[in-house]
């Protein structure tokens, strides 16, 4: 090992910590720049053919973000009140249904015992002063959750702000990236990656929306024959949920089971409808989406599993979302970097068992 690559090794280390403290520091900016970044180049493609058509890019901005906004406020309109409700009264709920659990269960109802045993043996021999403030957690926990919603609709309306200028700035920013290249091959191959990331990205999130719509409506008519009010209410919150890998069809299905054990009164019917989402969802999952979209993503699952939980650490719900398109977008890039394409196909499946060529080998190539 030379000199530089000592050096190296711990400046790379040093990059990357800093790097993951300003992600950590700066998410309420970086979380809504992403997301805009990201809905350019899944829009730029369609809006290069509509502006051959004639169309002015602002016109077409203006079209596409006017789309979002209608989506956001629609949503927020549909989901205020029982979104509100539910979370108003998640605490309650929370404590009869373990009161339930108890009460059908004698191994739970066991185990409680035992734990509450042992909690009153410890709180015996110290100062009872810790109640009060267990009373206001629950409150304080629903007021958490309220207090969100404004920062994430604002961060929201952010990125699709930043989305309409980035869109109504047409190939701007891709013509500059090029220039600052001299070498024409540098510039095409700037080109090709920024092809192959917007066709990767239209094609994943394009075939994930027409998956979870189909979802969606399965789950809506599923519901129905349960007899749960407020079925499509549930169907459109599965099609937002499982844009969010493994950990969106859980929550989907636990409020699923929430809604209906506030229903119906009864634990049985509650995990009914739970067990019948998470078939849906695995049915999805195991079946429907890898013939459909893992073929074209070809990724890493446990690399994919940790992206998404660390996107999730440091940037909460909409870290996960965004999370598959960012890992895209990064093994893409590296496959086209001669010196990361070993990164690349780390990134990869089981099927991606060659590093992409580059345009160098491509051309010298018999």
């Amino acid at each position: 090992m030379n000199q530089n690559e000592r050096v190296a090794i711990p400046v790379t280390g040093i990059f990357v910590i800093l790097l993951i403290h300003l992600m950590l520091w700066a998410a309420n900016f970086l979380i809504p720049v992403t997301a805009a970044v990201l809905s350019y180049l899944v829009f730029n493609r369609p809006r290069r053919l509509l502006s051959k058509l004639g169309f002015p890019d602002s016109l077409i901005a203006g079209l596409f973000t006017g789309f979002l906004l209608v989506l956001v406020a629609v949503a927020v309109l549909w989901f205020q009140e029982p979104v509100s409700a539910l979370i108003r009264d998640l605490p309650n709920l929370l404590r009869e249904m373990e009161q339930k659990l108890m009460a059908e269960s004698g191994t739970l109802k066991a185990v409680n015992e035992a734990a509450a045993a042992l909690d009153e043996a410890v709180k015996s021999g110290t100062e009872k002063t810790a109640m009060e403030v267990e009373v206001v957690s629950d409150s304080a926990s629903s007021l958490t959750i309220m207090t969100m919603a404004p920062q994430v609709l604002g961060q929201v309306v952010f990125a699709i702000v930043l989305t309409f200028f980035l869109i109504s700035s047409g190939d701007f920013f891709v013509n500059r990236m090029v220039e600052s290249f001299s070498r024409n091959r540098d510039k095409r191959r700037v080109v090709e990656i920024i092809e192959r990331i917007e066709t990767r990205l239209g094609s994943y999130l394009g075939g994930i929306t027409l998956i979870n719509a189909m979802l969606g409506i399965c789950i809506g008519i599923a519901m129905s024959i349960w007899g749960l009010t407020g079925a499509i209410s549930i169907g459109l919150l599965g099609f937002a949920l499982n844009y969010i890998p493994f950990l969106g069809a859980v929550l989907g299905a636990a409020i699923a089971g929430l809604l209906a054990f506030i229903q119906f009164d009864d634990l049985w019917p509650a995990l009914g409808v739970f067990a019948t989402y998470m078939a849906l969802t695995s049915i999805e999952g195991q079946f429907v989406t890898p013939i459909m979209i893992s073929r074209r993503m070809r990724l890493n699952t446990p690399i994919l599993f940790l992206v998404v939980a660390f996107f999730a650490y440091i940037w909460s719900a909409v870290g996960m979302v965004v999370a598959v398109p960012i890992l895209i977008v990064a093994k893409i890039v590296c496959d086209e970097i001669e010196g990361l394409r070993w990164l690349g196909h780390f990134l990869g499946d089981d099927q991606d068992r060659h590093p992409r060529p580059t345009p160098e080998e491509r051309d010298v190539a018999p």
